[in-house]
């Protein structure tokens, strides 16, 4: 079996809580040798460390989302070097903008992702971002950032948006939204994008699968979001594993392995 990973999911939500364990084994089961745990914001860095410290197959980012605004202070991004320079970790995320939920402030949100990027770019880090209706201005802000690298998680944009960040050295994440007929648009980019931009991840809890509607969605999914991948493009479900597998490993910095 190809290992393959999960490289987004939010596995210190509390619905995780009682079951992390047997959790973990089904993704083992199901092929998922290594999991990205993002954190949102500065409330949750010490549970998403935690989880990292507990199990090897867990890889930590840390970040500052925009979903989370009014929990952030600056004296929060003044702190992340120095937490960076103490926990292991893999990239800074998850970062971003939305644009899509009422009443978080544009400008701060801009303040906030710009100062991560500058500490992403000072560092050689990579960066998972969150874009949601604000792709445009997302791409646009990386591009200011020249040299980045990292992937725009749960892409739902064109295919000449994911060309964009392709040019710019991005990767995209894919997950559940792949599995849904109707998702015409992002099908079509998914079946014709290279496939050394592509990621495989869950967005555990959320995010459910076709079939899944309703239930938590888990790193074990990453195995169905793999096969729907491989029929859209037509081809084996190993080879993807193989190349998305390689991909995780070049963009976080570990290495690659038939257990990687």
């Amino acid at each position: 079996m190809i290992a393959i990973v999960d490289t987004h999911a939010h596995l210190d939500d509390a619905s995780f809580a009682g079951d992390l364990a047997a959790v973990m084994q089904r993704a083992a089961d199901a092929g998922v040798a290594r999991v990205v745990v993002p954190a949102i914001d500065r409330g949750n860095w010490e549970a998403v460390a935690s989880l990292a410290a507990a199990d090897k197959r867990i890889a930590a980012g840390y970040g500052l989302h925009p979903l989370m605004l009014e929990h952030h202070l600056d004296e929060h991004l003044d702190e992340l070097p120095g937490w960076l320079d103490t926990h292991p970790h893999v990239a800074i995320g998850e970062i971003g903008l939305d644009f899509y939920v009422e009443g978080l402030d544009p400008s701060r949100q801009r303040e906030i992702f710009a100062r991560q990027l500058d500490l992403a770019g000072e560092r050689g880090l990579p960066v998972i971002v969150h874009a949601r209706r604000a792709l445009e201005e997302v791409t646009l802000t990386l591009r200011r950032h020249r040299g980045l690298r990292g992937v725009v998680h749960s892409f739902a944009g064109s295919a000449e948006q994911a060309r964009q960040l392709f040019d710019l050295g991005f990767m995209l994440g894919i997950g559940g939204p792949v599995t849904y007929e109707r998702a015409r648009r992002l099908r079509e980019v998914v079946r014709t994008m290279p496939m050394e931009c592509l990621l495989l991840e869950t967005d555990s809890p959320d995010q459910p699968l076709h079939g899944h509607q309703g239930r938590r969605n888990e790193p074990a999914l990453t195995a169905s979001v793999l096969d729907a991948v491989a029929a859209l493009r037509e081809e084996s479900a190993e080879s993807i594993a193989r190349a998305t597998t390689a991909n995780a490993a070049r963009l976080f910095g570990w290495a690659v392995s038939s257990e990687s």
